[in-house]
């Protein structure tokens, strides 16, 4: 999108840029990890964002619900974050009759090596950016992603 383009076109053009966004893997990035462990970082992510601080826990139930799919569906997912030996089941520490999710050693090493490459691949395709756009675009990257949860508390879901 050229500099001339007006407020429509930029908001028109936000959508499109998303799907493309999501399209475009981090695979293409210099040292990536492998296309079925960065489809498992889904699965890790939101164990990792939903069981940070005392007493937070997440079920299989828990994925399907954040990730909007079928029960079986985030069941598979999580099967294979077992299986690859990221994720354990434990029991409930608040309902010893509940299973929850929690990351392996394996798992954690994972996440901490996607979130190295998030931040490479940043740095890689923003290489030409000056400085100040790189970190406002980050600032608003940040500030839209905090707005999504926002959005998730005023409309219940």
């Amino acid at each position: 999108m050229d500099e001339t383009a007006t407020a429509e076109d930029l908001l028109n053009a936000v959508g499109p840029a998303f799907s493309k966004l999501r399209r475009t893997s981090l695979l293409e990035v210099e040292n990536a990890i492998s296309a079925k462990d960065l489809s498992r970082t889904l699965v890790l992510n939101l164990v990792l964002e939903h069981t940070t601080g005392q007493d937070k826990e997440v079920t299989v139930g828990a994925i399907a619900e954040l990730l909007a799919v079928d029960p079986s569906v985030a069941s598979r997912m999580v099967s294979d974050n077992i299986k690859a030996g990221y994720l354990i089941r434990t029991a409930s520490q608040q309902d010893g009759r509940r299973t929850v999710l929690e990351l392996s050693p394996a798992g954690v090493e994972l996440m901490e090596r996607f979130r190295r490459h998030q931040r490479e691949a940043f740095e890689y395709i923003t290489a030409e950016w000056n400085e100040g756009d790189r970190l406002e675009f980050a600032r608003l990257m940040l500030k839209y992603v905090d707005s999504l949860a926002q959005l998730r508390d005023r409309t219940g879901r």
